[in-house]
C-alpha cells in the first residue's frame, strides 16, 4: 500500500504538506505525470494524501499475528468475515478512500515492472546483506525491540520509526553501510 501512495502522489504531482513526509521515488521509478482527473479532484487528494500516508506507515509497522494467513485461509469467499480480515491485513489504501480513479493503466504497467525489475537482482551474497555488514548496530536495535526494517524506493536517505517495533528507511539508505548504521543507532 505504501508503495501505491508514493505512486499517487508522483503520478498526480500531489505535492503535499506535511511532517516527515518521504522524498520523492528514485529517478528511475518517477512515473510519468497524470491529467486526466480535474484540478479540484488532485486538491482533494493533496490535502488527504499526508493523512493515508501516516495511517498506511502505522499499519505497517504493526507486527502481524503469525496466524492471521491461516485463519484467512479458513474464512468463506466474499464473506464479510474475509473482507474485513483482509482489510486488516492490507492496511488503509488509497483505493478503499478514493476508489480506482487515480490508479491509471500506468500504476499497473509501473507495478510490474518494479516487480520485474527485482525479480532480476542478483541475490547478495551472505557477506553484502545490509544486516550482517551492519550487525553491530543491528544487535543494540533488535535488544531495543526492533523486529521489523520496512523499506521504500525513495531518493536519499530517510528513516523513520513507526511504532515500537519497526524502522522505515529508503532502499538507498538500506544499502549504504554507513547510513543504515546510522539509522539502526537512531532505534
Amino acid at each position: 500500500m505504501l508503495l501505491e501512495l508514493l505512486w499517487v502522489r508522483e503520478a498526480w504531482g500531489l505535492d503535499p504538506s506535511g511532517v516527515d513526509l518521504p522524498p520523492l521515488l528514485e529517478g528511475s521509478l518517477t512515473p510519468p505525470l497524470a491529467s486526466a482527473v480535474p484540478a479540484q479532484q488532485v486538491e482533494t487528494w493533496r490535502a488527504a494524501w499526508p493523512a493515508i500516508w501516516d495511517a498506511g506507515i502505522e499499519h505497517a509497522g504493526l507486527i502481524r499475528d503469525s496466524t492471521a494467513v491461516e485463519r484467512l485461509r479458513q474464512t468463506a469467499d466474499r464473506s464479510q468475515e474475509r473482507e474485513q480480515m483482509l482489510r486488516e491485513l492490507s492496511g488503509p489504501s488509497w483505493r478503499e478512500e478514493f476508489g480506482e480513479a487515480a490508479l491509471t493503466e500506468q500504476y499497473t504497467q509501473w507495478s510490474e515492472a518494479r516487480f520485474e525489475a527485482q525479480s532480476r537482482r542478483r541475490y547478495r551474497s551472505m557477506e553484502e546483506d545490509p544486516e550482517r555488514v551492519s550487525l553491530a548496530n543491528l544487535i543494540p536495535a533488535w535488544r531495543a525491540g526492533l523486529s521489523k526494517i520496512v523499506t521504500i524506493p525513495c531518493q536519499g536517505a530517510y528513516t523513520r520509526i513507526i511504532g515500537a517495533h519497526t524502522l522505515l528507511v529508503t532502499e538507498e539508505t538500506r544499502n549504504n553501510a554507513r547510513k543504515y548504521c546510522d539509522a539502526l543507532a537512531l532505534f
